[in-house]
């Protein structure tokens, strides 16, 4: 699955460490999911969703499994 989550947190500025407090998750997480090692679960997604104000299927996008 490929993301936005990188060009998301750029927009708003964010460092990984601020993205990761704020959903309440490890930096080393945020870092996986942005690099593509993590899919997220369907909670966190749409936890990340509603932090950015956006749909969840804008944020992740399937990709070559």
């Amino acid at each position: 699955m490929n993301n936005h989550v990188r060009e998301l947190r750029g927009e708003q500025n964010w460092s990984q460490a601020d993205l990761a407090e704020r959903l309440e998750v490890s930096r080393q997480t945020v870092n996986a999911i942005e690099t593509g090692k993590y899919d997220p679960s369907l909670p966190l997604a749409f936890k990340i969703a509603q932090l950015f104000g956006r749909p969840i299927e804008s944020i992740f996008v399937p990709g070559e499994e």
